[in-house]
């Protein structure tokens, strides 16, 4: 396991559009995110083909691989906070120098389909990435303290921290209207599976993840955690099938435990539905599961290390999950 260096006031975060180009995300979220990132006393620049877009709403393979090589390489840069997400960060696998990625560790951080990004790097080069805030998420105007405390801790901090449920949250389209908020209660952890369990943190996105299935981007299951989450597109059969795809990789049986996101109200998910998934796989019953975790498509998120370590705790009485090393 390779740890980068953590986050310090004056540091330099670059922005990078491995995926959906940074062209997409509007002046005022930028504006909002700019006047975040400063604020932690944080200085930024941007990736030469950031805002580059293509019919796909993203750029070439080469212009990404280029601006990803360029951050890793500049030695003014600490962390590489991702644009956006989108659909094609698998593209630039086969491309990307690992043997540079590793000379020069650096936080990563982003998620959805970043996931494809994070689990490539970490299983070839044993740098821990991480699954989190976007540069767009920093826009988000109101109800972000849940989701900077959490980035915080992760990236700006080397203490073990407890991961505790968020009061409450949402799925409303606050990056087209920033004062227009619908938040909910947080019924907060939810256990289908009793135990206790520490290992290392794989996934993010199941669908992105999945996609790594078979080739030599795809990382050891053994002794792991999973952390999984989908988006809007995937609706409870589409989830089953897609968990039931990973559950037959032939190393799952060395994964130690579960920690599901928080499902968007579009994928029509309902407990007692994403419950008989998890129940009636075999293979789940002889670890923890825990469910409605803040990490996902809705807001607020934590910020969790992919290849780091997490202890999670599933009972009756009470749960938890404590990120170990990060």
């Amino acid at each position: 396991m390779l740890v980068p260096q953590k986050l310090k006031k004056g540091d330099t975060i670059r922005v990078i559009s491995p995926s959906r180009s940074l062209g997409i995300i509007s002046a005022e979220l930028r504006w909002i995110a700019d006047a975040r990132l400063n604020e932690l006393g944080f200085k930024l620049s941007f990736s030469k083909h950031a805002e580059e877009m293509d019919d796909f709403r993203s750029s070439s393979v080469a212009s990404r691989v280029k601006d990803i090589h360029d951050a890793f390489r500049d030695p003014s840069v600490t962390a590489i906070l991702t644009a956006i997400g989108g659909f094609n960060s698998n593209q630039l696998l086969p491309y990307l120098d690992y043997d540079l990625i590793r000379k020069n560790p650096k936080i990563l951080c982003g998620y959805s389909d970043i996931t494809a990004l994070q689990n490539a790097i970490y299983a070839k080069t044993g740098l821990v990435t991480y699954g989190g805030l976007h540069y767009s998420s920093f826009g988000e105007k109101l109800h972000f303290d849940y989701s900077l405390e959490y980035f915080k801790k992760c990236l700006m901090d080397s203490a073990p921290f407890d991961v505790l449920s968020s009061h409450e949250w949402s799925n409303d389209a606050w990056y087209k209207d920033q004062d227009n908020r619908h938040l909910k209660p947080n019924e907060g952890y939810v256990v289908f599976n009793e135990g206790e369990a520490e290992g290392t943190i794989i996934g993010g996105n199941l669908g992105t993840f999945n996609l790594l299935q078979g080739t030599p981007f795809f990382p050891s299951l053994h002794g792991s955690i999973l952390f999984l989450e989908d988006d809007a597109a995937s609706d409870p059969a589409m989830f089953d099938r897609d968990l039931q795809s990973l559950i037959q990789v032939p190393e799952f049986a060395e994964v130690r435990g579960m920690v599901i996101g928080r499902f968007e109200e579009k994928s029509q998910m309902t407990p007692n539905l994403l419950e008989q998934i998890v129940r009636t796989k075999k293979e789940l019953k002889k670890i923890p599961v825990i469910v409605n975790a803040d990490f996902g498509h809705t807001e607020p998120k934590i910020t969790f290390p992919v290849g780091g370590t997490a202890k999670i705790v599933a009972g009756k009485n009470g749960s938890s999950i404590r990120i170990i090393e990060h």
